[in-house]
């Protein structure tokens, strides 16, 4: 699901930020760094057991009050300025570009289409805890087993 989320954030990242003032390269790179970290902040919010703030970006809570919106804002802005742009011009853009990057995501998952099936965040709740530790070991590169065997070590 998240590489799927990636390619569609690319995509649609680039396709709102096509008329900046960057290049088309830039913005195409700014495209695919914004996208990745996304991604990874998705992934680090359902690792560190934030689902549900990641379901109310996507079902319908407010984008304001979400802390993964504001930290996607926030990142996309560092990425246009690293690129070139102003730090006016990156944090305009971003302001303009997140909402409809979400919307658009939004949409995979309220999609009942079954080419869109595998947008499903229930999919994330209701793991058992050892479903849950195996998901934050794939999500964190094996990260999580060692940080389990090291606990365990300690009692």
């Amino acid at each position: 699901m998240f590489e799927s989320l990636k390619r569609i954030a690319m995509q649609k990242l680039a396709e709102k930020m096509e008329s900046n003032v960057l290049g088309g390269a830039a913005t195409s790179a700014a495209a695919e760094e914004g996208a990745g970290s996304i991604i990874e902040t998705l992934k680090a919010k359902i690792a560190g057991g934030n689902i549900s703030e990641v379901q109310d970006l996507f079902k319908g809570g407010s984008l304001e009050n979400n802390g993964v919106f504001a930290e996607a804002k926030s990142k996309l802005a560092s990425i246009l300025e690293s690129k070139g742009m102003s730090n006016q011009e990156a944090t305009a853009e971003a302001e303009r570009t997140a909402p409809d990057l979400i919307a658009g995501l939004k949409e995979k998952f309220d999609s009942k289409e079954e080419a869109d099936k595998e947008f499903d965040l229930s999919s994330l709740t209701g793991m058992n805890p050892s479903d849950l530790l195996n998901k934050a070991q794939d999500l964190l590169g094996g990260n999580a087993g060692s940080l389990l065997n090291k606990a365990k070590d300690l009692f």
